[in-house]
């Protein structure tokens, strides 16, 4: 264990320049904690809607709330890996859009939003971790600034994205990675391109949905699971994949909404074999804050 330390330090020496003190991906000495090599390494995927729920009015903005998001999970990735230092240090961190955008600059920005430790030399990772922060706050900046000012509401195909794509993008099969989902939406699931329905289930989640189906009362519950309403799961097993569902926001007029997006949510989940969920309002950064630290610690 000497030499990993003193390997350590001439690797944060080697790359320090200057008389500004850079972070290094140095192991925490804490004697009470799990060794570096016992560790879960996490493997964070973000699901962003891009759909007109990022023009709500608010204030601090929508916007403003996800890149306060993204900053919150940046850190706790990061003093993760910092726990084990440079060479254990396989972490995964990404961003993505689904569907893809189809404004070609939002999509090159969008390739930048990406972080694999696993496929990093150590002088890499140590880039990637002092520029982190910036470079992510700088380029969904930039996608949310283009995808306001084009009015091009792409939106988020949630449903799709369980059905074809989470297995691959969000899901590390490796036993020393800790897999987690932060899904950032208003909780309304709807696409042109996943307009099924079957019954009382559907690929969509809309307000006029609940409305329709009669949900919209005191009632909804008994209606709800006697009729066997819901989303229409998926025949895939997400028994090793946590996912946690971020800025619900119901329609202002229809709060009871609330309760059925979290019903409905809940159920498609349990029925995917989701491993654990949890589904959070939107709120002030500060308070998400809270519970994205809480998440990680518990």
């Amino acid at each position: 264990m000497k030499y990993f330390y003193l390997i350590i330090v001439i690797i944060s020496i080697g790359c320090s320049s200057g008389s500004q003190k850079e972070e290094v991906i140095a192991p925490e000495n804490n004697s009470s904690a799990k060794s570096n090599s016992q560790l879960e390494q996490l493997n964070i995927t973000v699901l962003l809607d891009l759909s007109d729920r990022v023009v709500k009015e608010g204030t601090p903005t929508q916007s403003e709330k996800d890149l306060a998001i993204i900053n919150t999970l940046v850190t706790a990735f990061k003093e993760n890996n910092k726990k084990r230092g440079a060479f254990l240090a396989k972490g995964k961190f990404k961003i993505l859009f689904s569907p893809a955008p189809s404004n070609s600059n939002v999509n090159t920005l969008a390739s930048n939003l990406s972080v694999d430790f696993s496929k990093m030399d150590n002088k890499q990772k140590k880039d990637a971790f002092d520029n982190m922060e910036s470079n992510f706050s700088t380029s969904l900046g930039e996608i949310y600034s283009q995808t306001i000012a084009s009015k091009d509401w792409s939106g988020s195909d949630i449903w799709r994205f369980f059905k074809f794509d989470a297995k691959d993008f969000s899901i590390d099969q490796s036993s020393d990675y800790r897999n987690i989902l932060f899904i950032v939406t208003d909780g309304y699931i709807y696409h042109d391109n996943s307009k099924k329905k079957n019954g009382n289930r559907s690929s969509y989640l809309t307000g006029p949905l609940l409305q329709s189906a009669g949900l919209r009362n005191k009632d909804w519950k008994s209606k709800f699971e006697s009729g066997d309403y819901g989303l229409i799961a998926h025949a895939v097993d997400y028994s090793d994949l946590e996912i946690v569902v971020l800025e619900v926001n119901p329609n202002s007029s229809n709060m009871e909404d609330e309760d059925l997006i979290r019903a409905y949510l809940d159920k498609w989940f349990t029925e995917m074999n989701v491993s654990k969920s949890l589904i959070y309002n939107s709120d002030l950064p500060e308070n998400t804050k809270i519970r994205i630290d809480n998440y990680f610690n518990n």
